[in-house]
């Protein structure tokens, strides 16, 4: 491991992947004062507020729009990276944060509505693609030894993300109503961190060998990441995929999707992204505060209990991030899956009880934290890398395209209709999470293989 691979890594993470978990939660805090500066703007437009319906579908679209940013960015994942490599997008798409930034945070002066929705589109644009460029670059970079490590840094800064929204939420911080727009804002200072400092790192030496075929770039992109002159090795291995790909240009995601060779791969791709989303963790953390109100926590302790799952999900991407080497992949998506699912049924358990059982309200605080715990030891970044693994060079952006739009549909659709799924079915509703984290563990443990420690080609050749 060395000091340009790690720095390279934590730069990235910083800039990219914790803004998206930070723009996670950043809208559970200030819902309340979100919802009375909408109802104020509407009502001086038009004369009269909003009724309780159409102020939650608006709030909710709010939320939920910036999953379709989200979609947005990644189906433009692959054009990107084909264009200007995988450092030339991250570097270009910090922009978009500081237009979502001056959106949001001038929209209550201006007296906007429209301008907090679009902001929240344009930081989801920027996620959708970042989220997939951030591992598709760190995986590329990366020694096989190092690929799990370096592949889950990123899932560490996406909890902490969440963490730091949390606490920046807090009544004593920018948790009050004159904050709010600051606090969406916010994301500028580590976007202008990045766009400042990665232009000193080099572009992935896959992209410049196999797609680029510089072999010279490539030769020195390695020798400055790995810290060695002896690159031989690596870039022989290069080379041979490049020729197993020689007759293959870079396919489309139809092409992807039609071709039977890599019909499991993708299928596995499918699975591990959808049941990302589908498993309740967005619901979780856009709604952290409604199900903690719902559960029964006194309104003053709910922002310091929802700081302390915070704190929870951070150590648990820690633990994640140092075993994954170790222990692998499989292990670590199955059992965060499973503790999730697990979770999602004891929180049904306990919405249910609490009313002639009080001290239920715990249990239910605890699952919350199990399943987000559970999330983050491997879900939450594990899909990501194994995109990477599971597909060679020519395959692997459209995988990413499929992924990612699988990814943010669900993210959307979860973070809508989860509202009206709560009020139609009350507890109820956490079943259907507990099933899908089930069904997705068992499908990884008869499916997908270990793929620690093993070359691109290698895990192809396991799959076919």
């Amino acid at each position: 491991l060395t000091f340009p691979l790690l720095s390279v890594t934590l730069l990235v993470s910083f800039g990219s992947s914790m803004l998206y978990g930070y723009n996670l939660a950043v809208v559970n805090s200030p819902a309340v004062h979100i919802k009375a500066f909408y109802n104020t703007t509407w009502a001086q437009r038009y004369g009269h507020g909003l009724a309780p319906g159409p102020l939650t579908l608006l709030y909710s679209f709010t939320v939920s729009i910036f999953a379709l940013g989200g979609l947005v960015g990644s189906l433009l994942v692959g054009v990107l990276v084909d264009r200007y490599g995988r450092n030339g997008t991250l570097s270009r798409s910090t922009f978009l944060v500081l237009l979502a930034g001056g959106l949001m945070g001038f929209s209550r002066k201006l007296g906007s509505i429209e301008m907090v929705i679009i902001g929240r589109f344009i930081t989801g644009l920027h996620s959708g693609i970042c989220l997939s460029v951030v591992p598709l670059y760190l995986g590329e970079i990366a020694p096989k030894n190092l690929r799990g490590f370096l592949g889950l840094v990123p899932s560490i800064f996406i909890c902490l993300g969440v963490f730091f929204a949390q606490v920046l939420g807090l009544p004593e911080l920018l948790g009050k109503d004159r904050f709010w727009p600051l606090f969406l804002s916010i994301v500028v200072i580590p976007a202008s961190l990045q766009l400042l400092l990665l232009h000193c790192f080099p572009e992935s030496p896959r992209y410049l060998l196999i797609e680029r075929n510089d072999i010279r770039g490539a030769t020195k992109a390695l020798r400055w990441f790995l810290g060695t002159p002896d690159v031989q090795d690596v870039i022989e291995e290069m080379k041979k995929e490049q020729q197993s790909l020689s007759s293959v240009k870079m396919v489309s995601v139809w092409q992807l999707l039609r071709d039977r060779s890599v019909r499991w791969q993708t299928l596995s791709v499918v699975v591990l992204n959808a049941g990302m989303q589908l498993s309740g963790i967005d619901a979780i953390w856009f709604y952290t505060n409604t199900i903690f109100e719902n559960a029964g926590i006194p309104v003053s302790q709910i922002p310091y209990t929802t700081v302390g799952t915070g704190a929870i999900e951070v150590v648990a991407g820690l633990i994640g991030c140092v075993t994954i080497e170790k222990l692998g992949r499989r292990p670590l998506v199955i059992t965060g899956f499973c503790t999730m699912g697990i979770c999602s049924a004891g929180i049904t358990a306990s919405l249910l009880l609490q009313i002639t059982v009080p001290w239920m309200r715990y249990v239910a605080v605890t699952c919350v934290v199990g399943i987000i715990a559970g999330f983050c030891m491997g879900p939450a970044g594990v899909p990501f890398l194994m995109t990477a693994e599971l597909f060679t060079q020519s395959h692997r952006p459209a995988a990413y395209i499929v992924g990612g739009s699988l990814n943010w549909l669900c993210n959307f659709t979860i973070g809508f209709i989860f509202p009206f799924l709560q009020m139609s079915t009350g507890a109820f509703c956490y079943l259907v999470f507990c099933g899908i984290c089930l069904l997705v563990a068992l499908y990884i443990y008869l499916i997908i293989p270990e793929t620690k420690n093993k070359t691109f080609m290698e895990i192809s050749r396991i799959f076919a």
